[in-house]
């Protein structure tokens, strides 16, 4: 690639700080994996909650709180750098074990997830635009999957050693003390070794040929073709998601499965979709991004639809599984898509424009999907998400253009 005195752009070139940044979203996305398969039973079981709406208010109060900080993070990279930003990530983030160790009541599990969602926006979205700065346009979906892979593999790993703790030991406080941990690596990490990428943004914009966008949030959002019909579907997979952390537990809860084969069942879709992106990102180097886009949207919605009419283990445990390749297929995609239609100087707020619209699918996800289950049922939820989700799909085909 091209070079100016001493930055090169590149992932071989700077791969030791890009295998540095994986790291550290591995950190960042364990900490969403703990509260993954254990938080909505401890709304039921500790703190006798019933209303599906009242127990997913934590997905809504995080989904929020990143949204909002995702804009902002986007706004601020280019004048305040990206480290400092990853960095302030991560000083957010040191209330969270505290709350969710010591938490005496609902209220404490709401506030970790305002902090969870400040730190998710400034930390994962900081490692994101960082890694696309290093990597330049030769190889972003291949980086795009090993960032989001590292993040969600963490994310499904943590799921699954949570519900085990909590199997052993108790639901709370004990899953928690691996939060302490986490924050600590993280925050030290991120001080100590990681550098900004902002000069690698700038190297790239020399040679850029995309032009600007005159408005970077309404184009995002609505009218640019490309852009808006991305966001749309990433929305709409967080909405899914949203979903899925929420109600999955307390639906596989009531067909009486124990907290041990919850565990698995929670952490596995959020394990294939980590895993599965190490290889799609690259599959987005080489092939359309908007077949893989829809493809991807179609399958997840299959596996929503197969949980919402199923009742036995495997046949969830299959469902998961293509929800985790459906959300694998599009995850880095996406990143890297909206990479490719904007210019260098302008990429840190498209991302931070998307992801806003993104992460408000957990907090539109869960609301929806729990009124819908209180209002009438659990597998109404789950379908009309589905259909939400294939919707999405469908309106990539029509919309984007190669």
């Amino acid at each position: 690639m091209k070079e100016n005195s001493t930055k090169i752009l590149g992932l071989k070139e700077n791969l030791p700080q890009f295998l540095l940044l994986v790291l550290v979203n591995a950190f960042v996305g364990g900490m969403v994996g703990l509260e993954r398969s254990i938080l909505p039973q401890i709304a039921e079981v500790e703190f006798g909650m019933a209303v599906k709406t009242a127990i997913l208010s934590f997905i809504v109060v995080f989904g929020i709180s990143k949204a909002l900080t995702n804009y902002l993070m986007g706004r601020l990279a280019n004048k305040y750098g990206r480290k400092r930003l990853l960095v302030a990530g991560w000083i957010f983030a040191i209330p969270v074990p505290f709350l969710l160790f010591y938490a005496q009541s609902w209220t404490w599990f709401l506030w970790a997830n305002v902090f969870l969602g400040i730190s998710q926006g400034l930390a994962w979205s900081s490692t994101v635009i960082m890694k696309i700065d290093l990597v330049g346009p030769k190889n972003r979906g291949l980086a795009m999957g090993i960032n989001e892979s590292a993040g969600y593999l963490a994310v499904g790993i943590m799921a699954f050693l949570s519900a085990f703790i909590a199997s052993e030991y108790g639901l709370h406080p004990y899953p928690f003390y691996i939060a302490f941990a986490l924050v600590f690596l993280g925050l030290s990490t991120s001080i100590l070794f990681v550098k900004d990428t902002r000069s690698f943004a700038k190297l790239e914009s020399q040679t850029s040929t995309v032009p600007k966008l005159k408005s970077v949030f309404k184009e995002t959002t609505f009218s640019n073709p490309n852009l808006s019909s991305i966001t749309l579907a990433g929305l709409a997979n967080n909405l899914n998601d949203g979903m899925m952390w929420g109600l999955l537990p307390i639906f596989l809860y009531s067909l009486s499965f124990s907290i041990a084969e919850i565990g698995i069942l929670a952490a596995v879709y959020p394990t294939i979709w980590g895993l599965g992106q190490l290889f799609t990102g690259a599959l987005g180097d080489k092939y359309s991004k908007k077949i893989l886009l829809v493809l991807g949207m179609l399958i997840q919605a299959i596996g929503i639809f197969m949980i919402a009419n199923s009742i036995s283990y495997q046949t969830i445990f299959i469902a998961a599984v293509l929800l985790g390749i459906g959300t694998a297929l599009v995850y880095p995609v996406f990143l890297a898509a909206i990479a490719d239609y904007t210019h260098p100087e302008q990429r840190a707020e498209c991302i931070g424009v998307y992801r806003l619209w993104r992460d408000l699918g957990y907090a539109i996800g869960a609301l929806s999907s729990g009124i819908i289950a209180d209002v009438y049922g659990l597998q109404a939820a789950f379908i009309v998400i589905g259909f939400i989700t294939l919707i999405a799909g469908v309106q990539i085909g029509f919309r984007m253009k190669e």
